[in-house]
C-alpha cells in the first residue's frame, strides 16, 4: 500500500512553488495580512503547508497549482535579472509584461546587467534548480570580448584555472579565440561550474577588461536566432533535451 505523502513546506515556499509569486514577495503579502490558510489569516511565512491538502487564498481568491510553462529569453545588456529592483531600474520582466496569460516565472540562475544573452526562466522550482546545481555539470557557453588579443597560452591558463582565494580556482572547461583585431578579441568559453560572475572575475584576476558577454547556449539548447528583447516558450523537443542532458551527466 503506497505511504501517503505528508511532506510540509513554508507558506511563503508553497506560494512559489504555485506559481504565484516570488518567496520574497509571497513573504511581503503575508506580513500584510492577504494570505489565508484553510480560511485563516496567518502572517508566519513558515507556517507549515500541505499543498495538495491545504487551501490557500490570496485577497480571497483560492491559489491552485499552476501548469508548468519553460521559457527562453534573449536578455539585452542593461536589464536586471530581478522581479523588482530598489533603484528603479528597468527588469527583464518588462519583456514579458505583454504575456498576461503566463503564470509568474523565475530566472532560472543570472545574468548580470552588463550581461547579454540566453536566460531561462520557468515555475517550476525543482527544474530550475537541476539546470543550476553544479552537480548537474550541464555545460553554459559564452561569447567574450575581451581587451586584448589572446593566444593559446592565454587560453590554456584560462582551462588550467586561475586562483582568486586560497580556497577558490576558477576555470573554463574549454577556451577558444574565435576572432582577434588590434587590441581586442572575441573568445568562446564553455563552464560546467557556474559559479557567481565566474567569467568576469576570472578576467578580473588576470586584469583583462570584459567589454561584452554573451550566453549563447544552455548545455543542447543554444540561443539560435531569438531576436534579443525577446521570449518564447521552449519547445517539448528543447525540454526533453536539457531534461536528457542533466540525465546523462549525472549518470554518466
Amino acid at each position: 500500500m503506497p505511504q501517503r505523502d505528508t511532506r510540509k513546506i513554508g507558506l511563503a515556499r508553497a506560494l512559489s512553488k504555485l506559481g504565484y509569486c516570488s518567496r520574497s514577495h509571497a513573504e511581503e503579502i503575508i506580513r500584510e495580512g492577504r494570505v489565508s490558510l484553510n480560511g485563516k489569516i496567518r502572517r508566519n511565512a513558515e507556517t507549515p503547508v500541505h499543498l495538495t491538502r491545504d487551501k490557500i487564498e490570496v485577497d480571497g481568491k483560492p491559489i491552485e497549482l499552476s501548469e508548468k510553462a519553460y521559457l527562453m529569453m534573449n536578455k539585452p545588456r542593461g536589464l536586471i535579472t530581478t522581479a523588482s529592483d530598489e533603484k528603479g531600474r528597468e527588469t527583464i520582466y518588462s519583456i514579458l509584461k505583454n504575456r498576461e496569460s503566463l503564470p509568474w516565472l523565475a530566472p532560472v540562475g543570472r545574468l548580470d546587467k552588463a550581461s547579454e544573452g540566453l536566460l531561462l526562466l520557468t515555475n517550476d522550482s525543482e527544474w530550475g534548480a537541476r539546470i543550476t546545481d553544479p552537480e548537474t555539470h550541464l555545460d553554459k557557453t559564452y561569447h567574450v570580448q575581451i581587451a586584448r588579443v589572446a593566444d593559446d597560452d592565454f587560453t590554456q591558463t584560462l582551462m588550467r584555472g586561475i586562483r582568486i582565494e586560497a580556497a577558490e580556482i576558477l576555470k573554463a572547461k574549454r577556451a577558444t579565440v574565435l576572432r582577434a583585431g588590434e587590441k581586442n578579441c572575441w573568445l568562446e568559453i564553455t563552464l560546467d561550474e557556474g559559479k557567481n560572475r565566474h567569467i568576469r572575475r576570472m578576467f578580473g584576476a588576470l586584469d583583462v577588461e570584459v567589454l561584452r558577454l554573451i550566453r549563447i547556449a544552455i548545455g543542447p539548447l543554444a540561443l539560435g536566432t531569438l531576436p534579443k528583447g525577446q521570449a518564447r516558450s521552449l519547445t517539448s523537443q528543447e525540454k526533453k533535451s536539457l531534461d536528457h542532458a542533466m540525465t546523462r551527466r549525472r549518470h554518466p
